[in-house]
């Protein structure tokens, strides 16, 4: 890996563009590597999480927004959209739109933190849209999605965004851009002009995931991939993007992020190094944020010791300033007291999570955050009785370098009215690589199940899986296998949405 020191530029400063890092992004892009076996591996799992997580929410109101939108943008060749038949294609864009709301709707596919943080499954929509459009194969999908993922993880190592308060998918457009530009085999400058393009697209605020949150949170992701898919067509027939984009004396580091002063260092693949960076990432057993994976693990184990649930004086978990901050009760957000609060908001309070899941011993999509759940006089009561705290060692261990060392964790002190205090801690989450049951391909594949019971048929997901499992050997053409097609009957079941402009 070679680290590039990125910082803002005087607008007379003398800064070629070879050493721009949209340049350096769109060298790592075109640099057509083979794919390490483990990475395609990787891959794979993360297509089959992908599809299951989306399976899981087919029918609920912002996907279904989402597909009826791309409904109306019918194409050929043209991309498949989750839960259609295959043989219907749409516009690549409108694909990718669809799909990436399905897949993030449910905040339960697959994770980085680093400074920033990200859901790089997110890329897999739009770069297969257009693999699908253009007729690619197996192998270009994988390059693609493999460049994909280790420039929005890059990026994440190295560029903090929620400090300035910017919301996490400004890495993520010019990942997709990037990831785009691998698959399709285009040159440098193309990529980076649609690089640039994306980023300018998609720096948006994090109010979306702050105070009362709502369902522009499974569609933000999607808005950036949609973006990406955008900024690559007009990229190719020859238009231009800001530049220098981050490092212009009003560009994204001098007015959105650190300013004039700030400096920043991201590693980047050199030439001819594989790109290797989705082996960091993890998926979620548990449909909830990131950091409340190892708090539900906890809360599971603790539950046993700590006996009547009644007699809990206090829970206060200890946690890294991220936790505290972004789904703790450090945020200062009511609402995540509130049991009338929506499912996106529940889903970033670790107080509402860490009660539930001390009462049911588990964890579920649907059920746990169903609003005669979140309701619950005894769930109220428990809830507004846990609060989070900074740990420095938390915080510490969730920015060390070092995999062994990197935790996204708590300790829990439960106090009880007679005052007797039960103590715990987990590092990390389960189903983490270093975790008591870390997630392989059976586990992908469970999960999968799980989630398209009752959705897509059985003959049909037998089928997903096994061209699934075989990405890197389909044709040119064959990529339309990479998705499911559910009756109409399952469709049926989705909710009315008001009509639109198209």
């Amino acid at each position: 890996m070679k680290t590039h020191i990125v910082r803002a530029r005087a607008a007379d400063a003398a800064f070629p563009r070879t050493e721009h890092l949209a340049t350096r992004v769109a060298e790592v892009a075109a640099d057509l590597v083979p794919v390490p076996a483990e990475v395609a591996e990787m891959i794979i799992n993360r297509l089959i999480d992908n599809a299951g997580v989306a399976a899981a929410a087919l029918v609920r109101r912002p996907v279904t927004t989402a597909r009826r939108q791309a409904d109306k943008h019918p194409y050929r060749p043209g991309a498949t959209v989750f839960g259609l038949p295959a043989a219907q294609r749409f516009s690549p864009e409108w694909a990718a739109w669809a799909n990436g709301v399905a897949v993030r709707e449910l905040d339960f596919h697959d994770t980085f933190l680093a400074a920033e943080y990200s859901h790089p499954g997110d890329n897999i929509p739009p770069i297969l849209a257009v693999a699908q459009h253009t007729g690619r194969g197996g192998a270009d999908l994988i390059r693609g999605l493999a460049t994909g993922y280790e420039i929005q993880i890059d990026l994440v190592r190295g560029i903090c965004l929620h400090e300035y308060k910017i919301d996490h998918v400004a890495h993520l457009g010019p990942s997709a851009a990037a990831g785009i530009g691998t698959l399709l085999g285009l040159d440098i400058d193309t990529i980076y002009q649609a690089v640039g393009q994306a980023l300018h697209t998609t720096t948006a605020t994090r109010q979306s995931r702050k105070g009362e949150i709502s369902s522009w949170k499974a569609f933000a992701p999607a808005f950036a991939g949609k973006m990406a898919v955008e900024a690559v067509d007009r990229a190719m027939r020859g238009e231009g993007a800001p530049a220098p984009i981050w490092e212009g004396a009003d560009g994204v580091i001098a007015r959105l992020l650190g300013g004039p002063d700030a400096e920043y260092q991201v590693s980047l693949p050199g030439p001819g190094e594989a790109k290797r960076a989705i082996l960091d990432s993890y998926t979620k057993e548990h449909s909830a944020e990131y950091q409340s994976q190892a708090p539900i693990d906890l809360a599971r184990r603790m539950r046993d010791r700590i006996g009547d649930l009644g007699q809990i004086a206090t829970i206060v978990l200890h946690t890294s300033h991220h936790t505290h901050y972004v789904i703790g009760s450090g945020s200062g957000d009511p609402q995540k007291y509130d049991p009338h609060a929506s499912r996106e908001t529940l889903d970033h309070s670790l107080p509402y999570i860490f009660a539930v899941a001390l009462q049911d011993g588990s964890w579920h999509h649907e059920r746990s955050y169903a609003p005669d759940r979140a309701r619950r006089a005894d769930t109220v009561r428990l809830w507004n009785r846990i609060t989070t705290m900074e740990e420095p060692e938390w915080t510490r261990r969730y920015h060390a370098t070092d995999p062994a060392e990197r935790a996204f964790g708590a300790r829990a002190v439960v106090t009880l009215k007679s005052g007797e205090t039960i103590v715990d801690q987990l590092a990390v989450a389960d189903a983490h690589p270093l975790g008591a049951r870390p997630f392989g391909r059976d586990q992908y594949i469970e999960k999968f199940r799980t989630l398209a019971d009752g959705v897509i048929d059985p003959a049909e997901q037998d089928r997903f899986l096994a061209a699934a499992q075989r990405t890197p050997d389909l044709l040119p053409g064959e990529l339309d296998q990479l998705t499911f097609t559910v009756s109409e009957t399952v469709l049926g079941a989705a909710p009315e949405t008001r009509e639109g402009i198209f």
